[in-house]
């Protein structure tokens, strides 16, 4: 009877309602797009790898401005990635996402996964919003701000 027992939730209802705040803050003033995926196990050796699959599963490339943003993490793993699309890659620069990474990671050995990703998606909003700055005339919510949450 062991397999039919259910699994618990990666995030507790509030962490989710944390990261969703974090996305949502994110994107509050600038035109680009951030999205969450999480999963217990990555299929992956690399975790860009898998990243870069979601990324296309996800169609994030489909933003005007190829300004996506791709958070993914595996709980069991231990993996994490952020992939950015083209257009905000070139201009935050390469060291901008190692920065970020090295961020999330001491945040979440010291607390939780949830909480690194609350610090990597801050750190990326003001980036896009540097160089992605929000119009009240042109913008508009190209992808989902909801948690996608694998196997």
């Amino acid at each position: 009877m062991g397999f039919l027992r259910k699994r618990k939730p990666i995030f507790s209802a509030e962490e989710t309602e944390r990261i969703l705040n974090a996305i949502r803050h994110a994107e509050k003033e600038t035109s680009g797009e951030v999205r969450v995926f999480v999963e217990r196990k990555c299929k992956y050796i690399d975790a860009m790898d898998r990243a870069r699959q979601i990324f296309g599963n996800l169609e994030m490339y489909k933003t005007e401005s190829r300004n996506g943003v791709l958070f993914y993490i595996a709980t069991c793993d231990h993996q994490l990635a952020v992939l950015g699309d083209e257009g905000i890659h070139k201009v935050a620069g390469e060291q901008f996402w190692r920065n970020t990474l090295e961020q999330m990671v001491k945040e979440i050995k010291g607390k939780s996964p949830a909480d690194g990703l609350c610090i990597g998606i801050a750190e990326i909003g003001l980036a896009l919003k540097k160089y992605f700055p929000y119009n009240s005339q042109t913008d508009k919510n190209e992808l989902p701000d909801n948690i996608v949450f694998g196997n």
